[in-house]
């Protein structure tokens, strides 16, 4: 063997023996980590088996329900609703081994199929999906058109069978009545929010105007979250742990509100609106006995459910905006003068013009009516009347007593922005122009405060609009707000002489308010007719540049509802005057919400008041006597029950004799009383405790039912009730 083999060779075995040895070497290095990484658990710093279990523990947001926004009764105004949103598994991997395909797998079918659905079509879903899957992407989703849909749809979608195809809930606001005292409750802005803490994608849900952003921290609750261990492609694996914390749902909003009478004001204020066409249109309605606002609305509003008309629609005028109030002031300069010993209605003065030092007050028909009594002046609503009476009662008492109605001042209303108003008082000239309600500016929520005392017998209540705050995750009350005395400006002597005086204005020949006279009840109120401020100075001028207005309330005698109603620069016309739009809503509200509150008619007198008794937990025997004996109708709700489980109206409340209270037992069979004689609201009370659904056809009082009373109900029982409102009074009148 040559020199140069020999080389050759021992260099062939020293670099097979420096492979062998270098393969031990990382076979030994291999062998070590092995051996370390059984030993610690970890490498790298990082722990394998938290590293393995990272990557397949999944987490979710549990998704915490905001809370519901009711009227006093319990019927819902703002609540969340389960809606779904369709999503489509594009990639075929997740189907690998499996016996069914998890993944689109015929694209134009699906196609097809979901653009009878959702609102997009069959290209553009097509498009979607071949786009994903050039892409790669696990799903794919169908923008807009496939979120929000209800539980119908989903569940056509589900019975198409259609591979690949999946739904996500969600939670949506909901706004079920359309416009209903919008401006009040408000709206949200949701939007998809990344948890800092867990990277989670969330639902945020804030309150952008009205009860929606003033209670948005007791509304909004706490998202929860789960925890779970899953597949590759996450898939809960069986027989894994799960971890949960759950979400605390949003506290409930109970509003003063009553569902029926806001609902009465939404249709009368729509007609007004459609016929009229103000700028403008404002209107309250309240218990003078309590300051529970019962329903308010404004033009221009918006649509809750479809937010139509936002645009032109963020503040609530009610307490937000001021304005001259006009003549309806004039209730005020009366209720002053009478308490001031200053009032004599057959006394007489000139109509027509009134000097204050310059200028010179002028009644509306510039003219005036000759020499004319001060009950007169006030019927045909004479500016020069109310100069006169001011002259009597000085300037300061007649501002100080201005200030004691709470003029000025806020009401401390529970809602946002309130303001103020400004009495103007720096010359002579602007406590005249105050005295029949120009110049100076008030809130409609201040006319309503400051006229509760005139029919509440001189006690002046303050306006609220929530009743209570309730967490739903215990049932317990959080706050629950209370009627609250402002203050008693006048006495129970002056505040009747008062509602007798205004009450002329309706009824007498020359009254400026006799569009307002109702068949069925005595209404006693004042007009207004009052100049609009231009923003450059001066005041608009003209039929349809006026705001006019009415405060009232009825019956007379003991009013029930006080309400204020403004409509600004209508468009009249020659064949309307100003009190037509505004007569129009006050009369149909009124009536309507007086009948559905069970005041009778012309009441030849009032029933005694009765103050209820707690009955829950008690004998349904027992409950019944005791019943009797206090002079009130029991309605039983759970046949053959021995307990009382709930009761309406609640512990504490005061009723008239002879009125129903309500009973549900500890019993679910549900017989039928006769409802016949029934109002709206005793109907819609029943309807509630019992759980059924009824339909209910027209208003007043119920004159038929589709099953006889004694009918047991079932599930499949469709009962329909009937009511009228009465032709006739129906207590004969005095």
């Amino acid at each position: 063997m040559t020199k140069r083999k020999r080389q050759s060779v021992f260099g062939n075995r020293w670099g097979a023996f420096l492979m062998l040895g270098i393969f031990g070497l990382l076979f030994l290095l291999m062998f070590v980590r092995i051996a370390l990484i059984q030993a610690t658990g970890s490498a790298e710093g990082r722990n394998l088996a938290a590293t393995v279990a990272e990557k397949h523990t999944k987490q979710e947001s549990l998704t915490a329900t905001r809370g519901k926004i009711l009227d006093h009764n319990g019927s819902v105004i703002a609540e969340d609703e389960q809606r779904y949103k369709v999503y489509a598994i594009i990639t075929p991997k997740i189907s690998e081994g499996l016996k069914e395909n998890y993944h689109v797998v015929d694209v134009d079918k699906t196609a097809r199929v979901l653009a009878k659905y959702i609102d997009l079509s069959q290209s553009e879903i097509r498009k979607i999906i071949v786009k994903a899957q050039k892409e790669d992407k696990y799903q794919v989703e169908f923008n807009k058109a496939g979120r929000n849909l209800p539980n119908s749809v989903k569940k056509q979608i589900e019975a198409e069978k259609l591979p690949g195809i999946n739904f996500e809930t969600q939670l949506v606001r909901f706004y079920p009545n359309g416009i209903f005292a919008s401006n009040l409750v408000g709206i949200v802005k949701e939007e998809e929010v990344r948890d800092k803490e867990t990277q989670l994608f969330t639902r945020k849900v804030s309150g952008e105007m009205g009860i929606e952003r003033t209670y948005n921290d007791e509304l909004s609750g706490t998202n929860g979250k789960l925890e779970y261990q899953s597949d590759f492609w996450g898939r809960l694996l069986p027989m894994k742990d799960e971890t949960i914390v759950p979400a605390k749902d949003g506290q409930d909003i109970y509003l003063t509100l009553d569902k029926t009478i806001q609902s009465f004001l939404e249709d009368s204020m729509s007609q007004v609106q459609k016929k009229y066409k103000p700028e403008s249109m404002m209107a309250v309605v309240a218990d003078p006995k309590t300051g529970r606002i019962l329903a308010m609305s404004q033009r221009p509003t918006f649509n809750l459910k479809t937010r139509e008309g936002l645009e032109n629609s963020w503040a609530n005028y009610l307490t937000e905006q001021t304005i001259e109030p006009g003549s309806t002031m004039k209730t005020f300069t009366l209720a002053t003068a009478i308490e001031q010993g200053k009032w004599e209605p057959n006394a007489t003065f000139q109509s027509g013009q009134y000097k204050v030092y310059d200028a010179t007050i002028r009644d509306s028909n510039q003219q005036g009516w000759g020499r004319i009594t001060y009950l007169e002046g006030i019927q045909r609503s004479s500016n020069v009347g109310m100069a006169n009476l001011l002259k009597q009662i000085g300037p300061e008492t007649f501002m100080d007593s201005l200030k004691t109605f709470g003029f000025g001042t806020k009401t401390g209303i529970d809602l946002p922005g309130e303001v103020a108003g400004k009495l103007l008082n720096q010359y002579p000239i602007n406590v005249v122009t105050t005295s029949y309600g120009q110049g100076s500016t008030v809130t409609p929520i201040q006319m309503i405060q400051a006229y509760s005392a005139i029919a509440n017998d001189g006690k002046m209540m303050q306006p609220y609009v929530i009743d209570k705050i309730v967490d739903p995750n215990t049932g317990k009350t959080i706050e629950q707000h209370e009627p609250t005395v402002k203050g008693q400006p006048i006495s129970a002597e002056t505040a009747k002489e008062v509602r007798d005086t205004l009450a002329t204005t309706v009824t007498a020949e020359h009254g400026t308010a006799r569009k307002f006279a109702s068949e069925d009840y005595e209404v006693t109120g004042k007009t207004g007719t009052a100049q609009i401020p231009k923003a450059g100075g001066g005041y608009s001028w003209g039929k349809n540049q006026f705001l006019y207005s009415f405060l009232g309330s009825a019956p007379a005698d003991d009013p029930q509802l006080v309400m204020y109603i403004a409509v600004q620069k209508p468009n009249l016309g020659e064949k309307y005057v100003g009190s037509d739009p505004t007569s129009e809503v006050f009369n149909s509200v009124m009536d309507r919400s007086l009948k559905y509150l069970n005041v009778a008619p012309e009441q030849v007198e009032r029933a005694d008041e009765v103050e209820v008794s707690n009955y829950v937990e008690l004998g349904v025997d027992d409950a019944k006597q005791k019943l009797a004996a206090q002079k009130l109708q029991p309605v039983i709700i759970g046949e053959g029950g021995k307990q009382v489980a709930a009761q309406y109206p609640e512990k504490d409340e005061t009723v008239l004799e002879g009125a129903h209270l309500f009973l549900k037992t500890d019993s679910d069979t549900i017989q039928l009383p006769s409802f016949k004689g029934w109002s709206l609201r005793d109907v819609l009370t029943y309807q509630s405790l019992s759980g059924q659904q009824f339909t209910i056809k027209g208003e007043g009082f119920v004159t038929k039912q589709s099953l006889p009373a004694g009918t047991t109900l079932d599930k499949n029982s469709k009962l329909t009730i009937t009511l009228q409102q009465p032709k006739e009074p129906t207590t004969p009148k005095k």
